[in-house]
């Protein structure tokens, strides 16, 4: 059997001796990959989401008294995966929001939007809120929270932005888009 040793290996001590020769150079980004893609789309998507199944959750008919196993087992199911989808659709909004929030908007963007931390932050608790309730009032706002942070998002580009039909349906909304 083979014990392992305690003792730097020669490939480590090898690279050691080349770090203090020519040491590495220190890489900065503002993130964990510099990618320097953001975009509040996928916030405003997801919240929309959130909007749909809140109708389709006040939409649903319970059985009435006397229905069969079918119909209760049909009903609990849509409740449950209505719920679900809600519910994962916010923690997809609230992640969107806080990578924006902390990878994308800097000091200077607060310096010319001063309202901005309330504003992601009202609608990043907003995120909690329609987790734990069936509310449209609280649906509608966490939409409207994303759709003002798009805005802002791309002001921060110098990009104007326009507000369009999400064209999805009965669930009606909008989006915020950049303008060409």
């Amino acid at each position: 059997m083979h014990t392992p040793s305690t003792l730097p290996s020669l490939v480590d001590r090898v690279l050691e001796t080349f770090d203090r020769v020519s040491p590495p150079s220190v890489a900065s980004a503002h993130c964990d990959i510099p990618c320097g893609i953001y975009d509040p789309h996928m916030a405003q998507v997801a919240a929309l989401t959130v909007v749909r199944m809140v109708q389709l959750i006040q939409g649903l008919q319970k059985p009435a008294d006397g229905a069969s196993k079918e119909e209760w087992d049909t009903y609990t199911m849509q409740i449950s995966r209505y719920s679900a989808t809600k519910e994962d659709h916010a923690r997809l909004c609230e992640h969107e929001l806080v990578i924006l929030w902390t990878d994308y908007f800097r000091p200077e963007h607060l310096e010319k939007h001063p309202s901005l931390h309330d504003v992601v932050w009202k609608t990043a608790k907003l995120t909690s809120t329609v987790k734990q309730q069936i509310s449209m009032d609280a649906a509608q706002q966490l939409l409207a929270g994303c759709q003002q942070i798009a805005e802002i998002f791309w002001d921060t580009k110098g990009v104007k932005t326009k507000r369009q039909p999400s064209n999805q349906g009965q669930v009606g909304g909008e989006l915020v888009y950049p303008t060409t």
